[in-house]
């Protein structure tokens, strides 16, 4: 495995501190009766940016709650061990420039949730492979946008208007930039096989001398099959006789009485 990928307890540690966190937080809010809905986000006031920093960890409901809570397990987990170095500055600034966003551009009501967070990690986890162009990021990259590529469609107000389609965009924006701005460490190249260097002359490959220029198997040189007998035959010939003994039964049981 490659030496910028390491798993440590943080891989999972990291992620189950941050949910486990963010259900307290709701335990907290119906055990004691508290509203922290009006500590989230609520564009272009000076009271609604205190949500630039408490609206991840605010949910409305239940189903809200565990909604964000399986993509930010499997997701941080991703970013803990591919980005090992960048996590935590992708976590926080991923939250306070995605909260600053939705603070900018949202509608007037307030934003709360741990999804602008979801999609800051899967921009930065998708584009950030993609840029590296190297082979385990890359599947990292297609393993994210196949398991929720779906939520594209969540950053379009027409789809569903009763969600902060503001705090998506945001957070997909803000995780496409720190994807361009950070850099990852140098890794591994892929070794590479003759026929991909570029000196690499098929006409001296002695596999390749056995297909045409269509692609066509061409069949080895005729032999001469009685010669190449011949040959095998004296190869293996001795001098020795080696021979099976018959012996009469007759024979065999006089012997036996003498």
């Amino acid at each position: 495995m490659d030496k910028n990928f390491k798993f440590t307890n943080a891989v999972i540690g990291l992620p189950l501190f941050f949910v486990l966190f963010l259900w307290f937080v709701y335990w907290l809010e119906i055990r004691f009766d508290f509203d922290f809905v009006e500590n989230g986000i609520y564009p272009r006031t000076f009271s609604g940016l205190q949500g630039v920093i408490f609206s991840p960890f605010i949910h409305s409901d239940l189903n809200h709650l565990y909604n964000n809570s399986i993509p930010l397990l499997v997701l941080l987990a991703a970013l803990q061990f591919f980005y090992s170095k960048l996590s935590f500055k992708v976590i926080v600034y991923g939250i306070l420039f995605s909260g600053i966003l939705t603070w900018m551009m949202g509608r007037e009501s307030y934003h709360i949730g741990a999804s602008g967070l979801i999609y800051v990690l899967f921009a930065f986890i998708f584009f950030k492979g993609i840029m590296t162009r190297y082979y385990r990021l890359v599947a990292l990259s297609l393993a994210v946008i196949m398991m929720y590529g779906g939520m594209i469609w969540y950053v379009f107000p027409e789809v569903d208007n009763t969600v902060s389609w503001e705090g998506h965009l945001a957070g997909l924006i803000t995780g496409f930039v720190l994807a361009v701005l950070y850099q990852t460490p140098e890794f591994k190249k892929v070794p590479k096989y003759d026929w991909e260097m570029p000196d690499y002359n098929p006409a001296e490959d002695k596999f390749m001398q056995r297909f045409d220029e269509n692609g066509n198997f061409v069949n080895l040189p005729k032999i001469d099959i009685d010669e190449e007998l011949d040959g095998f035959s004296n190869y293996y010939s001795s001098n020795q006789e080696v021979n099976y003994e018959i012996v009469p039964k007759e024979k065999n049981e006089s012997e036996q009485e003498s």
